[in-house]
């Protein structure tokens, strides 16, 4: 099944990176990822990716470290009588769980045969940006923005090492800033690392200023449509200086000028603050389905236990 879906993958173009089989080999380490798939006719009308994992007996499929959009695909523009017939043909094919919690792609609208398989649903958001005209998106980000991008841009330089260690550090540093365990070894970070690197489909920039202090830096990967806002982190000692505005718009340079790609995906966020930079560059806010259901009562009482939350992920 695996080697056909290679197969789907290279003659995909508009295929996320996120559903790439190369990519699901890198970042799900800690569990197996599988797909399932329908055919007509010798071609294929829908896939539907899934990582499963296994703790406390229960089997789950859930989501794993960088990837932002898991479940189904369904490539060209089938009916919305289609789309039923296709995606509950995908359902049935994922193997018996305790669990599934997944986050679609924002290019799957249509739930139904989900909610009528007794799903839940939330709405989430990302973020689009149109980077196809340059000049259009200088002049459409909010003045403040602009003005900070000035200002930073007089003091701080943007490197581009190729040193991902060195950006876990940084990375990291967000995280503890928040009080938050990062959720992911410097091992799987890199690992993931390797397997971007190795198809040259990733991008680090560090942002430095003339002593040679890092502010800041971020993590840019792409496929063939678009460009993705990926991970990111700063120096909470520097956090004052801008470099997390002036890192964003190097970003959109680079898609623009080196890529040639048209959107960028903030991947996110729905953090009040973050969510109102995305706005103030004039991205788009874009929905996405984030599904559930619990299969097992057992593994739903455990789940809402407060001591074990956040056990099964």
């Amino acid at each position: 099944m695996k080697a056909q879906y290679q197969q789907f993958c290279q003659s995909e173009p508009g295929l996320p990176i996120f559903f790439q089989d190369w990519y699901l080999d890198a970042v799900c380490q800690e569990g197996e990822w599988g797909v399932a798939t329908v055919e007509e006719g010798g071609k294929v009308k829908g896939i539907w990716t899934y990582f499963m994992k296994q703790k406390m007996g229960f089997k789950y499929v859930t989501m794993p470290n960088f990837v932002k959009f898991m479940g189904p695909y369904l490539p060209g523009n089938p009916s919305t009588t289609e789309q039923h017939q296709i995606l509950a043909k995908l359902l049935a094919q994922i193997p018996r769980v305790a669990s599934i919690k997944q986050d679609f792609h924002y290019s799957i609208t249509n739930w139904l045969p989900l909610y009528w398989q007794n799903f839940q649903q939330t709405t989430r958001y990302t973020y689009l940006l149109n980077v196809s005209d340059l000049q259009k998106v200088l002049d459409e980000i909010n003045r403040n923005i602009r003005r900070n991008i000035k200002k930073a841009s007089e003091q701080i330089t943007i490197e581009h090492w190729d040193d991902p260690e060195r950006f876990y550090v940084v990375n990291k540093m967000s995280f503890d800033r928040q009080n938050i365990p990062i959720p992911y070894t410097l091992e799987q970070f890199l690992h993931h690392d390797a397997a971007l690197n190795e198809h040259k489909q990733r991008k680090l920039f560090f942002a430095v200023d003339q002593l040679g202090q890092l502010h800041g830096a971020s993590y840019v990967i792409w496929d063939d449509q678009v460009a993705y806002y990926h991970l990111a982190g700063d120096n909470p000692q520097f956090r004052q200086h801008g470099a997390g505005i002036l890192l964003i718009w190097e970003a959109i340079q680079f898609l623009h000028n080196e890529l040639g790609l048209k959107t960028l995906d903030f991947e996110g966020s729905m953090i009040k603050n973050v969510e109102a930079i995305r706005r103030q560059f004039g991205a788009i806010q874009t929905p996405y389905f984030s599904v559930s259901k619990n299969f097992s009562k057992t593994f739903n009482f455990l789940e809402k236990v407060r001591n074990l939350k956040g056990l099964f992920v």
